[in-house]
């Protein structure tokens, strides 16, 4: 069996900020198929897409309103089937995004719950209680919205009086299925078939340690001590044991085609737990998040690297659509190079957010243009490494991403954009694609395999080194001063060398050893 899942790179791709191809200022399918062969020859072996599903976009997507068909606002079935045979034509695999936790407010599911009323079959597909409190006033239990405030939020009923309150993990418009019911199970069966008869090769599956809530929905002991953007910080909303069996059903389904379906799972927990979803007859994968979080500490992120190689197949990520870019993040555009050069070096899969490889900036957008649901509720917005995809210098159609004369794009492109466009060939784009191209060889000469042992170490207090089987060192200065490689010749490097041959701060190496 091909298990390209292990040691693919996969290019992470937003369909409404990746290329738009009508001018309304969204990016959509026919502008992804466009640009696949951007993508092949950047070295990816895959492309995931995050929701294009109909939604009408409180959350960008995150929101469905019918899991099996296109919003308009991306284009249509025919659309995707077409943008799935230039994929597969480019050797390119496809991964869509699956949201299982929660739906949208304008499912006709939970239309039809609201409009049956207190107690009905309709209603046991979500999460309905009575409030507390007189007349029912407050929420039926503590649990605070992962985007902030309560959540729950109560209903009018049909005769116009305040009635139960439906829960809701992130935003109202995003009420939150009853997994306890079997018909959930049973409705997205449906939904994978439907995804898999088409010709897709895996799921990612968004908050797939969510799903079941705690029976009962009993209070938190301590909802303040619950982290925003978390919803790990409330045990009682996720990674219950029930999970696992939903899993096991799903992983029958995806072995049941020819060539079987890859199943990756968002599971942002700490490894020892995440580990326990990936199962010969679970999930193939799930997202490691520990780097996202890390500081530029060696350590630390030895530490981590250990961590992860220890629990099952490995993914590996530094930027995502929820996280400050890179650049931002660590500090500067050369730790962002370190790191990309890092996660590609390692054995499992590696995951690159559109526009990671052209070391694209977090942008500061005008809190007036932000978009994010959770910014009104938090204060965090992530739409600064949302913004539109820079493809040529010249500023027209926001550099590119649209044509000429089109409307404003869904989020401002700042000044200066163009700086870090395609078409202007960005330092870390030509990285990139000569890392890619050094990992895709060796992988073919045997050099590297997916199952490759990794022994970490920090020398001198802040060189970061691992090295993979035999025949490959990492080596990440991650410290304020330049310092000496370990044995082995230079392959590549995230900067240049000084002129005695050391390894500067914030720049990786990889070294072969024969």
């Amino acid at each position: 069996m091909d298990r390209w899942w292990r040691d693919a790179v996969v290019y992470q791709i937003y369909p409404r900020s990746f290329a738009d191809s009508d001018g309304d200022g969204v990016g959509d399918l026919p502008g992804v198929t466009a640009r696949l062969g951007y993508v092949a020859g950047l070295g990816a072996g895959a492309v995931w897409l995050t929701p294009f599903q109909r939604s009408p976009q409180a959350d960008h997507g995150y929101d469905v309103s019918d899991y099996r068909d296109v919003d308009p606002l991306f284009g249509d079935l025919a659309a995707f089937d077409a943008l799935l045979t230039e994929a597969h034509a480019r050797g390119l695999r496809v991964v869509v995004d699956l949201v299982p936790n929660h739906c949208s407010a304008e499912h006709p599911l939970f239309r039809a719950a609201l409009a049956a009323g207190p107690g009905s079959a309709e209603r046991a597909r979500f999460h309905f209680a009575d409030g507390r409190g007189p007349g029912g006033d407050q929420p039926p239990n503590n649990w605070p919205s992962v985007f902030g405030g309560p959540a729950w939020t109560r209903v009018q009923e049909a005769d116009g009086r305040p009635g139960q309150w439906y829960l809701h993990l992130y935003a109202p418009e995003q009420p939150d299925w009853n997994w306890r019911d079997p018909r959930t199970a049973e409705f997205f069966d449906g939904v994978l078939r439907f995804w898999f008869g088409r010709g897709v090769d895996g799921l990612r599956i968004d908050v797939a340690h969510g799903l079941y809530k705690a029976d009962g929905l009993p209070d938190l002991p301590d909802p303040d001590a619950v982290p925003p953007m978390r919803l790990r910080g409330n045990p009682l909303a996720c990674d219950r044991d029930e999970v696992h069996d939903v899993y096991r059903r799903w992983r029958t389904i995806a072995d049941s085609y020819e060539p079987p379906r890859a199943l990756i799972g968002e599971v942002n927990l700490e490894p020892e737990r995440a580990a326990r979803y990936v199962r010969a007859d679970e999930l193939h994968q799930a997202f490691a998040f520990a780097f996202v979080t890390a500081p530029w500490d060696a350590g630390r992120w030895r530490e981590i690297g250990g961590r992860l190689l220890a629990h099952g197949d490995v993914t590996w990520v530094v930027e995502n659509h929820d996280v400050v870019r890179t650049p931002t993040r660590y500090g500067n555009a050369a730790r962002a190079r370190a790191a990309l050069l890092t996660i590609l070096a390692l054995p499992g899969a590696a995951y690159l957010y559109q526009g990671q490889e052209l070391g694209l900036p977090e942008v500061d957008v005008p809190p007036a243009a932000r978009q994010d649901p959770a910014w009104a509720r938090s204060g965090i917005s992530r739409d600064g490494c949302r913004v539109p995809l820079p493809w040529h210098r010249d500023p027209a159609g926001a550099f590119g991403f649209s044509p000429g004369g089109s409307a404003p794009p869904w989020l401002p492109v700042p000044p200066g954009w163009g700086d870090h466009a395609v078409e202007a060939e960005p330092e870390t784009l030509v990285l990139c694609r000569a890392a890619l191209a050094l990992r895709r060889r060796w992988h073919a000469d045997g050099i590297l395999g997916a199952d490759d042992p990794v022994e970490w170490s920090v020398q001198g207090g802040d060189l970061l080194v691992a090295v993979r089987g035999k025949a490959m060192v990492l080596a990440v200065a991650m410290g304020d001063r330049a310092v000496p490689l370990p044995a082995g010749s230079v392959a590549l490097t995230s900067g240049p060398l000084t002129d005695d041959g050391l390894l500067p701060p914030d720049t990786a190496a990889w070294l072969r050893r024969c």
